[in-house]
């Protein structure tokens, strides 16, 4: 198996350390000048530890690519905006459809094009599908140079691709698209 390089051992242990932080609050700590010494040494002991490990697989572009100001802020606009509204649209639409017996369920397997040209990117677009109630990104298959997903959806209304990715991925792709050209 190929070995990380330095650079993106580098690039997963700093990521892997923010994360850190925010999940035992000690960036709010940080900021207010009150941080813990061991929870900050022992972040930064996991985080390189972890990074030793895992840059190898999860690294096979440029390192520090989401360390752009732009592809960075449009990653937390996506997550913080665009995912959030179309994870509480499908959220809606679920619960209508659960709460009255009278909405349609029509549930199948559709097969989606996709136009992403980064691993990274179809992976971030199969999860963001995924974790929307109402769709399950099953595989992920190549067939003569174009990508498809196949998608089981909870009401199936349209069998053409084209027209049933329209209404799954919605503006996803797009997004998705502008962070991993």
């Amino acid at each position: 198996m190929k070995k990380a390089s330095f650079p993106s051992v580098l690039s997963t242990a700093i990521v892997c350390y923010i994360f850190w932080l925010i999940i035992t609050g000690q960036l709010v700590n940080l900021i207010a000048g009150e941080p813990s010494a061991q929870v900050l040494i022992s972040g930064a002991v996991v985080s390189i530890g972890t990074a030793l490990f895992a840059a190898k697989f999860f690294i096979h572009e440029s390192p520090f690519y989401l360390f752009n100001p732009a592809k960075f802020f449009t990653m937390v606009f996506y997550c913080l905006v665009i995912f959030m509204g179309e994870l509480w649209k499908a959220n809606w639409d679920v619960a209508k459809r659960a709460l009255s017996p009278k909405l349609p369920v029509n549930p199948g397997i559709v097969k989606v094009p996709v136009n992403l040209k980064s691993e990274y990117g179809e992976s971030m677009l199969a999860n963001s599908i995924t974790l929307t109630p109402g769709t399950i990104t099953m595989d992920i298959v190549e067939e003569k140079g174009q990508d498809y997903y196949y998608i089981h959806w909870i009401d199936v209304a349209s069998q053409d691709g084209a027209e049933a990715g329209d209404a799954i991925k919605g503006t996803l792709e797009k997004w998705v698209g502008r962070i991993w050209k």
